[in-house]
Order: C-alpha cells, then structure tokens, then sequence
C-alpha cells in the first residue's frame, strides 16, 4: 500500500527564469495550513520557486497512523521538498524546519523561523517563554471543546497586534477554509510544542538561519530573541514592531523585506 504523504503545491517562480530558480518550502503553524502564507508567496516568487505543504492532519493532507512526533513531521516534509531547498517555518512549522536542517543538512540551504522558539516551555535554564502549566491547561481545555480552544488559540495569535481585530478574523477564515485539522494531530502538536528542546540542534546548525519575532508575542516572547542569539552560528534575529505572532499576516511587506534583506546579506539571492 502507498505511503500517505502531505498535501503540496509548488509555484513557479515569476521573477527569474523558473528553470534557474532556488527552492524555498513554507511550513505553517499549530492548527492552521498553507493558505496562512498567501499573502507572502508573490513576493517569494520574484526570486523562488514556491513549494507550500499542509502538515499531517491539517489542511488538505492525510494523517498517517504514525506516531505525532517532530521527526514524523521532519520527515514527512522531507519526503516531498526538492531536493536542495531554503526553509521558512512558521511558530510548530519552524521547529520542523529546524529538525529537517539537523536531519538533512546537505539539502537544507537555509532557515528562516517566523515566532518560533527552540524550546517554547520555560524552564530553569530558559526563562523567556510560556509556563508549561499554561500549555497543559490549553491542552486540558482542548480534550473538552476542540474547536472553541482552536478558535481561542487562534486570537491569542494576534493578541497584541496593530491590526488585532483585522488579523483573527482573517486566521479564522484560514481555519474553516479546508475543515477543521484532525484533533489527533492537534493534540500531537501541542505535545510537540511542549516537549521540543532544539537549543543544541540550534547551535550545530551550519546554514545562514534567521529568527524572526513579533514584538508583541504573548507565545513566544521577543524577549528570546536575545536568548537565542548567542545559539545562532551563522545567522541572526530579526524583530517586526507593532506585530504579535503572525507577522507575515500582518504586515506582509515588512516581514518580506526583512526576509530579503538577510538573504541578500548572505548571498543567497542577488
């Protein structure tokens, strides 16, 4: 029998000859799927080919009957991007991206996270980042009513953000445009989120990386960004003012430019 894989879809590039064009796959966020990144993907074009993949469960894709863990999901974007790529990963989908680049490194041209923290539980050693009793009683509250939590969720995203109001009516939108994701892998991915430590995979990474955070993230603070750095070896931070969680949705220019702007730095593009 067939081995399900995730739903994807890849653009052609609109900027450059398309045969010439680098790669770049874009992995979303808990709970949502690749329509959450349209407003970026023209922009992306005038330089790549764009190859966009709805997570396990979520979106368009099938859920295998594997165990919900981040290397099932490395692996299972690793099966379908080309063979030699730029990741951009988005709060769950860029601890994917940074579990493909420690498992796959030589395919792996660079990653950019957007509000994405390589551990997002505090811990002694790791103060800026959310109480793990507050993701368990999300988790708790998620067992009782899957989609009101979802729907919570979803505004906590943008808590915060200039365009607030603006930004959860169109997650919500995102939400119920492909049906709700399967709640086996929603509760997989909040274990995720609870359980990843990539500190160290963080520092062994040789690829240009860059970290972006919303300055008014009540996920993942902006105050990591100064957590992190010291984790980067070839990379840095980047900060967008006036956003929470989901600043490609926000301010959709601001954000590209930024991206751009370290790829140029780094000669990824011209």
């Amino acid at each position: 029998m067939p081995r399900l894989i995730p739903f994807h879809n890849t653009y052609r590039a609109t900027g450059v000859d398309d045969a010439q064009a680098q790669d770049i796959v874009l992995i979303h966020g808990w709970g949502l799927h690749a329509i959450v990144f349209d407003d970026i993907v023209p922009a992306l074009l005038a330089h790549f080919r764009v190859t966009v993949v709805d997570l396990p469960g979520m979106g368009q894709s099938p859920l295998p009957n594997d165990d919900y863990s981040l290397d099932f999901l490395a692996e299972q974007v690793l099966a379908i991007m080309p063979q030699k790529a730029h990741l951009l990963g988005w709060s769950l989908g860029g601890l994917v991206a940074l579990a493909m680049a420690e498992k796959a490194p030589e395919r792996v041209q660079s990653v950019v996270t957007v509000a994405t923290s390589p551990r997002f539980t505090a811990a002694d050693d790791w103060a800026p980042a959310m109480k793990p009793e507050i993701l368990a009683k999300f988790a708790e509250m998620f067992n009782e009513d899957n989609e009101g939590t979802l729907v919570r969720f979803l505004a906590l995203n943008c808590k915060g953000s200039a365009a607030m109001r603006e930004d959860t009516a169109r997650l919500k939108q995102i939400l119920y445009f492909c049906g709700l994701p399967a709640p086996r892998a929603l509760r997989g991915g909040l274990n995720i989120l609870r359980d990843s430590d990539l500190r160290e995979s963080l520092t062994a990474l040789s690829m240009p990386v860059l970290m972006v955070f919303g300055e008014h993230d009540h996920i993942v603070p902006a105050a990591v960004m100064a957590a992190v750095e010291p984790l980067i070896g070839n990379g840095r931070t980047a900060l967008i003012e006036q956003v929470a969680h989901v600043p490609f949705l926000s301010t959709p220019d601001t954000f590209t430019q930024a991206v751009y702007d370290f790829y140029r730095d780094y000669q990824l593009v011209r």
